[in-house]
């Protein structure tokens, strides 16, 4: 394992990192839920995937849709996903990092900053695309590593999408994949991810097999991660992302199914 993975998710071999999906947040169009009830829910979650034998966490507000992007995202968001993540990393002993969608990639580094994430997961670090929330136009790298060095955040550490998914890629479509990885190691990412094209689809072998090839990188997979494919996945990355397989039914929006949980953890440990 990378030595930059393994500072966060200690021991060898790869890891499995879940997600716990943060119901709706206050000021959203779906919101339904007290801020206590979310973050009940997210802790119970969180344990979940940990008393299954899961290295880490990751914290998202992905029911938050439809997305508005960076600063349009008001403060009531980093408020509501402060007090989640300050509980989960509380409640359970394995690292936690944050995503806020869509692209609150300052706001991700500031929340894991003050409550003791270990790391963030970043869209759009270099490149320019169309993502289902618009055009996506400014790379977030230089801005993003500026203001993590203005708030002595450091030891926060930088995953980085290449090739995000709900996305078109026609803007950059003369560069393979590799090159998203020469570009994001060139400004400075600490690892990538690497996903399919929307959530919970297969991330192609090939694509994990060709990032593995240019970086030295820790390289992760951040969607469609099963059981039948994981062994397959882990010849290359480092780490395995999983979201949806671990839900009830293996859907995103449903809540985390302690059996499907440790099945996938079996999987990957035997």
């Amino acid at each position: 394992m990378h030595p930059n993975l393994s500072s966060i998710l200690t021991g060898d071999g790869p890891k499995l990192i879940g997600m716990v999906h943060v119901g709706a947040l206050p000021g959203t169009p779906f919101a339904e839920q007290s801020v206590q009830a979310l973050v009940d829910q997210a802790v119970l979650e969180a344990r979940i995937i940990e008393e299954s034998g899961f290295d880490s966490i990751i914290v998202e507000n992905m029911h938050d849709t439809p997305y508005v992007h960076g600063d349009e995202l008001g403060p009531e968001i980093v408020a509501g996903m402060t007090r989640v993540c300050d509980a989960v990393v509380d409640a359970v002993g394995i690292p936690v990092g944050v995503q806020i969608l869509s692209g609150g990639n300052r706001h991700a580094l500031a929340v894991a900053h003050t409550v003791g994430c270990r790391y963030i997961r970043c869209e759009n670090f270099v490149f320019a695309h169309v993502a289902d929330e618009g055009l996506l136009d400014r790379a977030e790298a230089g801005a993003l590593l500026r203001y993590r060095r203005s708030i002595g955040a450091e030891g926060v550490q930088i995953f980085c999408d290449i090739k995000k998914k709900h996305a078109s890629h026609a803007l950059t479509g003369d560069l393979g994949i590799a090159h998203f990885a020469h570009g994001g190691e060139f400004f400075g990412a600490d690892g990538f991810i690497v996903t399919g094209q929307s959530t919970g689809q297969a991330t192609e072998l090939a694509d994990v097999k060709a990032v593995r090839e240019v970086t030295d990188l820790p390289v992760l997979v951040g969607s469609g991660v099963t059981p039948d494919c994981a062994s397959d996945l882990c010849e290359y990355a480092d780490a395995l992302i999983v979201g949806s397989w671990i839900k009830a039914d293996g859907f995103w929006k449903k809540a985390v199914d302690p059996q499907r949980a440790v099945e996938m953890v079996k999987a990957v440990r035997g």
